[in-house]
């Protein structure tokens, strides 16, 4: 009994040792939240190195399933329904696998996510999209696995998949022109406010939707707010893009005399440059 006291003992004693020590995972774990348009993202990996390996055709054999990336699923989140290569893939939570091909990769976008890599008993019904990614080679080798949002824009943006010399990429677009316009609608039928004018007039312009609605809106923007060389800008671009350009041109001076008094010197150029397109400088 005492012999059995001390085995249990030890046992004990190593494995609480054993919780204490921290040491570094050789695939860290890496999270990205990123807003695309109105969309939230939030994508979580770990991250292999090429470590002397070679990768592609050798440790990710191609035309095979792979987990992409190293130990627990990589997963990512959309909150609201993305389009991915013509196809919705409702919001929600999913691992990403995927099918390395030397000039494409299948990425597949699979319901659960509590796997350590591969499911043991992998389910065609939780496939939810499969999308095809094209590939790149890099002139150089990216030595730690990587995937990055990038090609940001208001529609959407481009899923980055780089390890050693080749980056898959796969486009994804999100609903922002709906949710925007849906958003303004909601709040132009209500109460809105002078910073709620402005916002909506610049989102029309820039979207290049209606720009007598915009010009409405950025009239009502400035009053009030007839120093505000930034909301002058804008009614100074809108006026522009009417074929407004007399207009223009004066409401341009007005923000630059307002940016001068600030010492703005970004909106001192801004409409500098714009006076001088338009030939009054």
């Amino acid at each position: 009994m005492k012999k059995l006291f001390i085995l249990f003992f030890v046992l004990a004693t190593g494995f609480g040792l054993k919780a204490q020590i921290q040491t570094p995972q050789p695939s860290p774990l890496a999270k990205i939240e990123q807003k695309v348009g109105l969309t939230d993202v939030i994508l979580k990996y770990s991250r292999p190195n090429m470590r002397g390996r070679e990768i592609f055709g050798n440790l990710v054999p191609y035309n095979e399933l792979w987990r992409t990336g190293a130990n627990e699923n990589t997963t990512i989140s959309f909150n609201d329904e993305v389009t991915i290569n013509g196809k919705k893939l409702p919001k929600g939570d999913y691992s990403i696998y995927s099918i390395p091909k030397q000039d494409e990769w299948e990425v597949i976008f699979y319901s659960t996510n509590d796997n350590w890599g591969i499911p043991q008993e992998w389910d065609e019904n939780n496939i939810v999209l499969k999308a095809t990614a094209q590939v790149q080679e890099l002139p150089f080798d990216m030595e730690t696995f990587t995937i990055m949002m990038d090609e940001l824009h208001n529609d959407g943006a481009v899923l980055n998949f780089i390890w050693a010399n080749t980056v898959a990429s796969l486009p994804f677009e999100v609903p922002t022109d709906e949710k925007a316009t849906a958003s303004i609608e909601k709040v132009m039928s209500g109460q809105p406010e002078q910073n709620d004018y402005f916002a909506a007039a610049s989102y029309y312009h820039d979207q290049k939707k209606d720009m007598d609605k915009a010009y409405t809106w950025i009239q009502k923007a400035v009053e009030g707010n007839e120093n505000a060389f930034w909301i002058l800008r804008r009614k100074s671009l809108i006026e522009a893009e009417m074929g407004k350009k007399e207009d223009a041109i004066a409401t341009a001076k007005k923000s630059l005399a307002a940016a001068e008094k600030a010492g703005n010197n970004d909106y001192i150029k801004m409409n500098k440059d714009s006076l001088q397109d338009w030939g009054a400088m």
